[in-house]
This record gives structure tokens, C-alpha cells and sequence, in this order.
């Protein structure tokens, strides 16, 4: 009896955390220092929004719209998967997005669930982003902040979806990450906002000091002192599942997301709203 029991209540244990995990959300905050951050950008904020996959926490997704709020953002960058592939209306997203728009300045690239998407549904949310004044970057796209002639840069970089393969991926994406990169100047503070995190060696090549990505969910499943188990990839235990990680003196920023694809549930894996704030020193 006894035994039964502590199965029964460890079953009820387990399915409450599964249950939080994906119903409740999280601010994850970072600081991150550097002499090349003029001081004019000292304690600029930035809220890093990636794989919202068009989900509802609540009525009108308040719940992210309260916490944004409360962080009070200089901008917000969303790096892709904000929709899924599958979707044929986007209302959460968009009206998230109107919403938001009214108060931040927004700069948004595109996932591999957007790339995905038919022609005239891509099409229609970069016109509704559009109309919402967010800055959809690409690859050919650089966008300057300047305050008091100081300045920080904002890179986009479009992976090809063929990088996205679980088999015959190609082998070199140098090509497409040069063709980015080899812009930045080594004198400037340069953001990179890219969905992929996986070629993060490969980005730190580069006068690229900050990069933000998302892609990979935390994991999914996410094991204490070890971390996220599958990347969308169906690679297990992947490199780069969230969190912060260096290279060179290169960060990378992963986020672990808000929502997910179908089938889908997190587990030790709550989503999370990602502050970045930016330190001179």
C-alpha cells in the first residue's frame, strides 16, 4: 500500500513540474561586459524573444507582455521560429507583435519554421510586421543604433534551410556565414542575430562580439548539470541547447524559448523571456 502510494505521489509530482514547465514562464537575465559597449550604451537592455511557434499562455498572452514590460527594453529582438510551419493563421504572433510594437522598436529575423511557410503566408507576416514598424533584418541587412555619435550594430544572418537537414546537411557554411561577417568592423560593438546556434565556431571567426539564438528549445527534455537531451535536429545532447557560452571572448546567448512545434512538451525546461544588459567595461 505504502509503495503504491509514493509511486502515486511521485507520478503527481512529476506530471504538476511537466504541467508548470509549459504553462509558466520565466525571465532569464545576463549581463554581459565589454570595453568595445560604448559607455553611451552602458545599461542598454535588450529582451531576446525566439520560438514563440505562435502559442498563448494566457488570454492575449499577457503573461509576456507583463514581463517585458516590467524589464522596460531599449529594443526587442525575436530570432525566428516565432510561427510554425503548419500554420495557416498567425493572430497570436501578430497581434503579440502589434501589441508590443506600440512601446519597443522590434527587429525580427526568420527561422526555419518561416522558411518553410507558402509563399503568400511569409509573405503576409512580413507585410504585417512591416505595417508594425519591425525591423526585419536579412542577410543583406545592417542595422546602426547610434546615441550621441556612439554606435552599436545589428547583423542578420538567414541560414539556409538545406543546414537544417538531419541527413546529406552540407558540410561548409563558411560561404554563407562570410558573406555576413566579413562586414563587421572590429572597432564597433556587433550584435548577431542568427535562429541557429549550432555553428557558433564558425560566427566567432568573426568581429561578431555578441550573438542571440534560439532553435533548439533548451532540449526539450533538460537534465540538471548536464542539459537540453534533443535539438530539433533529433541530435541528442547538443552542444549548444541554452544558456551562455564563449568562444574567444565571442558570446553566444541561446535562448531556450517560448512555446514549441507539435508533438512538443518541456520538461525541466520552463520557456523563457531572455534581458540581455549591456556593460561598459
Amino acid at each position: 500500500m505504502i509503495k503504491h502510494l509514493s509511486i502515486l505521489l511521485g507520478f503527481s509530482l512529476l506530471s504538476s513540474a511537466v504541467y508548470l514547465d509549459n504553462k509558466l514562464l520565466k525571465v532569464t537575465k545576463y549581463n554581459i561586459r565589454s570595453e568595445k559597449i560604448p559607455k553611451e550604451f552602458n545599461e542598454f537592455k535588450i529582451i531576446h524573444l525566439s520560438d514563440f511557434h505562435n502559442y498563448v499562455f494566457n488570454k492575449e498572452n499577457t503573461m509576456v507582455i507583463k514581463k517585458i514590460s516590467i524589464e522596460n527594453p531599449d529594443i526587442i529582438v525575436m530570432t525566428g521560429d516565432m510561427v510554425n510551419k503548419y500554420d495557416t493563421k498567425f493572430n497570436q504572433f501578430l497581434e503579440l507583435v502589434r501589441k508590443l510594437s506600440q512601446r519597443y522598436k522590434i527587429y525580427y529575423i526568420i527561422g526555419n519554421h518561416e522558411k518553410k511557410l507558402k509563399k503568400d503566408d511569409l509573405d503576409l507576416i512580413i507585410n504585417e510586421l512591416n505595417l508594425s514598424n519591425v525591423n526585419v533584418i536579412n542577410n543583406n541587412s545592417k542595422v546602426i543604433i547610434s546615441r550621441r555619435n556612439k554606435v552599436i550594430n545589428i547583423y542578420g544572418l538567414d541560414i539556409p534551410l538545406e543546414f537544417y537537414k538531419v541527413r546529406n546537411r552540407p558540410t561548409n557554411i563558411t560561404t554563407v556565414v562570410d558573406a555576413v561577417l566579413n562586414r563587421c568592423n572590429m572597432d564597433e560593438y556587433n550584435i548577431l542575430l542568427t535562429h541557429n546556434p549550432l555553428f557558433f565556431e564558425t560566427y566567432s571567426k568573426h568581429n561578431v562580439d555578441l550573438i542571440l539564438a534560439g532553435h533548439v528549445h533548451g532540449g526539450m527534455i533538460r537534465i540538471p548539470f548536464i542539459g537540453g537531451v534533443l535539438s530539433p535536429e533529433r541530435k541528442f545532447f547538443p552542444k549548444y541547447s541554452g544558456g551562455l557560452y564563449e568562444i574567444n571572448k565571442k558570446k553566444l546567448i541561446v535562448s531556450k524559448g517560448i512555446g514549441h512545434s507539435k508533438p512538443g512538451v518541456r520538461v525541466c525546461n520552463m520557456p523563457e523571456i531572455v534581458s540581455i544588459t549591456l556593460l561598459n567595461s
